[in-house]
């Protein structure tokens, strides 16, 4: 959605009312939540006439209800915990109004991977571990290749074996970063933390990172090394996805980016996407990898991982399945 749809949506939601907005938001994605919200956070008055043209376009019917919330801050707040409940809905409404008992912590989500790094880079492994698994793992990967490779390694030792947080430690770790406003106390302790967490991590580290904190990790514990391992979800674990999964996914993916990622892909899994396309656009697909010239292997891997990106978004909004059975299934 570019910033016009968002501008719009956001519009049609204020005049929605908050019962109606929150069941609208109850089918977006946490990243649509967050960017609307964060919209109608900032929006202060629009005119007579925009909110006519947007509810217009939308539904007619809605016209009676064009006055907007004068309090955009409750309104956002109320709406998310209506659409999403108190707990999901509270570090979100933190991160997107920026105010009250936002912690150290949670700042680091908004600033970009290398400030995060030169911020964290002096610090013991424990503490950077327990921060990282706080942060959305494409924005932790980030954060890890601005460290060095030693730090690195530690840091995702700790990661994996990190079982859980206290208040307290929370509380400590806010002090640390910042000294800004405290809320660590009010934090119950989570399963944060752990194998998942960083094979989800490890999945996201661009070039031969991945392999490296591995094989760093298997020196110290061989058998955590491949707990971890048998966690993560490589590109060419696609060929495990069913053939409606493999179809969603491609209605997700841009054809240019899944030229390139199947370039470098073993041919069975070249195949497993043809397969589940229609026959112009598999033909199609066929004479551009035929045609493309030699690609760079770090361009490859790039592209192989936005699209395992995607399919990880898939999967958490429920859409497709993936992963293998029992406790290695991906959720």
């Amino acid at each position: 959605m570019d910033d016009q749809g968002l501008h719009d949506a956001a519009i049609l939601l204020m005049s929605l009312g908050e019962e109606d907005a929150a069941e609208v938001f109850k089918h977006f994605s946490p990243k649509e939540v967050q960017k609307l919200g964060e919209t109608i956070a900032r929006m202060r008055s629009v005119s007579r006439e925009k909110v006519d043209e947007v509810i217009n376009r939308f539904a007619s019917a809605a016209a009676a209800q064009s006055l907007l919330v004068t309090d955009t801050g409750n309104y956002v707040r109320s709406v998310l915990r209506r659409a999403l409940g108190d707990d999901k809905a509270g570090m979100l409404i933190d991160r997107i109004l920026q105010g009250g008992d936002v912690s150290g912590i949670e700042s680091l989500k908004w600033m970009d991977p290398l400030s995060v790094a030169e911020l964290l880079r002096n610090e013991h492994p424990q503490i950077v571990a327990a921060i990282l698994v706080h942060l959305d793992s494409d924005h932790a990967s980030g954060i890890l290749t601005h460290l060095g490779e030693r730090q690195r390694s530690e840091v995702m030792l700790r990661v994996a074996t990190l079982e859980g947080i206290q208040p307290t430690a929370l509380k400590d770790l806010n002090e640390v970063l910042f000294k800004m406003l405290a809320g660590g106390d009010k934090v119950r302790k989570s399963s944060l933390g752990g194998i998942k967490a960083a094979a989800e991590i490890i999945n996201l580290l661009g070039g031969n990172m991945d392999t490296m904190v591995l094989e760093s990790i298997r020196s110290h514990d061989p058998d955590l090394a491949q707990k971890i391992m048998d966690k993560m979800f490589v590109f060419e674990d696609l060929l495990k996805l069913d053939d409606r999964a493999i179809q969603i996914a491609l209605t997700e993916v841009p054809s240019e980016s899944l030229i390139v990622a199947l370039k470098g892909a073993a041919p069975e899994l070249r195949e497993k996407f043809l397969s589940n396309m229609g026959n112009r656009a598999a033909e199609a697909l066929r004479e551009d990898l035929e045609s493309l010239g030699p690609i760079r292997l770090s361009e490859v891997e790039t592209q192989q991982k936005e699209i395992l990106k995607t399919v990880r978004r898939l999967s958490e909004e429920g859409q497709i399945v993936i992963g293998g059975s029992g406790d290695d299934t991906f959720v």
